[in-house]
């Protein structure tokens, strides 16, 4: 699943069925397969939304000191 975001994210003009295949031989919905896509792609689009505007980061994204 990992593999096909990172791909689809960087580079999206290489996706092809084969790609879709590996989802469902190793175990996914055409559901699932969709959900990824999808959210892969949403982030893909907010992000250069949001770096085609400037937007900055909120501070608590850089504090170093933050405990988890």
């Amino acid at each position: 699943m990992l593999d096909y975001a990172e791909k689809l994210t960087l580079r999206p003009w290489d996706m092809g069925e084969a790609d879709v295949i590996a989802l469902r031989e190793a175990g996914f919905s055409d559901t699932a397969i969709l959900d990824i896509n999808q959210v892969t792609g949403y982030y893909a689009f907010v992000n250069r939304l949001a770096d085609g505007l400037g937007v900055e980061l909120e501070g608590f994204w850089s504090d170093t000191d933050e405990k988890v």
